[in-house]
């Protein structure tokens, strides 16, 4: 007997549009995500801000999707290694990667960029948020941020201020500082946040501008004064310090952030999966009480919206970049 004979030929017809759409779907989109372990690909070394981070994050994934989420480390080469090694793999979901306010930075500190963030990688969601800090000696004169202004307008150019390497965001942070307040200073850059915190416990330089928790331990041991944080509104980690707006920094507005991207071509419902699961994950009281611990307000977006602020960024420190005549790398 044929199949015509014992199935009617409309049922035939209309059961072909399914089944054709079957055969085409990709694996990834047939089969339950994730059915393997997921790695995160970070561009920073192990035990900083970022990669402890990505692995409470990573954590709290396991926990929720049932498969290892596991961080892997590429620092180096504002981001250009770990990028290869997440756009060397299938865009599949089981390769992801960090990328940060440095990724905004690095599209325009770089001569020519071997990957496009915006075109290349797809957005999943915001991990969270952080501002810099504004810190000077506990022996110094100033109190506020309000009284460097006043010594720097006083005595332009005399005023050292430190930060990390040339091109960091904390240094591009304070390039923008000295536009946005209409000032000059001397800046600094030193090779790591270390070396910078020594010079200003040694009155080297008279201000450093970098993340509170890399202060912290000398700031509440009494030996540096913060006296404002970078950030449009107090920051949710340093409630009581003002912000550089409320020192009269007009318009002066820099929060980092970090967030996880997918390789482009990822398909939508693993993006969709993956973006339910950080909403959940970065609501949670004590994922937001560990972040908080390292000065990192939980934060989950929608893709559009961390896609809208890599895209701002970009456009933002191209101009400071461009001002400041920094050297393409």
């Amino acid at each position: 007997m044929k199949i015509s004979d014992r199935v009617p030929r409309r049922h035939l017809l209309a059961s072909l549009p399914v089944l054709f759409a079957a055969l085409t779907l990709p694996a990834s989109a047939q089969a339950k995500y994730p059915e393997r372990p997921v790695r995160i690909v970070v561009p920073f070394a192990a035990g900083g801000v970022a990669d402890s981070t990505s692995r409470i994050v990573a954590d709290k994934l396991s926990e929720k999707l049932g498969q290892r989420f596991y961080v892997e480390n590429q620092p180096g080469a504002g981001g250009i290694i770990a990028a290869r090694q997440a756009l060397g793999s299938a865009a599949d979901g089981y390769t992801l990667i960090l990328l940060t306010n440095g990724t905004a930075v690095s599209v325009s500190l770089f001569e020519k960029l071997p990957f496009d963030p915006v075109k290349d990688f797809t957005p999943i969601s915001s991990l969270g948020f952080f501002d810099f800090a504004f810190v000077t000696s506990a022996s110094s004169g100033f109190k506020t941020l309000g009284d460097f202004i006043a010594a720097a307008k006083a005595k332009p150019g005399e005023l050292n201020v430190g930060t990390i390497n040339v091109g960091s965001t904390q240094n591009l942070s304070a390039e923008l500082f000295k536009t946005a307040a209409n000032i000059d200073f001397t800046l600094v850059p030193f090779r790591g946040n270390h070396e910078a915190e020594v010079a200003l416990l040694q009155g080297n330089v008279s201000l450093v501008i970098d993340s509170y928790s890399v202060l912290q331990g000398n700031i509440e041991a009494g030996k540096l004064r913060a006296l404002a944080s970078s950030g449009a509104t107090r920051s949710e980690s340093t409630p009581k310090l003002p912000t550089a707006q409320e020192a009269g920094v007009a318009g002066y507005d820099v929060v980092s952030w970090n967030a996880l991207f997918a390789r482009a071509g990822t398909p939508p419902e693993i993006i969709k999966t993956l973006n339910s699961a950080l909403q959940e994950v970065l609501s949670d009281p004590d994922i937001r009480k560990k972040m908080l611990a390292l000065g990192i307000e939980a934060k989950a977006s929608t893709p559009e919206a961390i896609e809208d602020r890599l895209k701002s960024d970009i456009d933002k420190w191209r101009a400071v970049i461009d001002k400041a005549r920094i050297p393409k790398q």
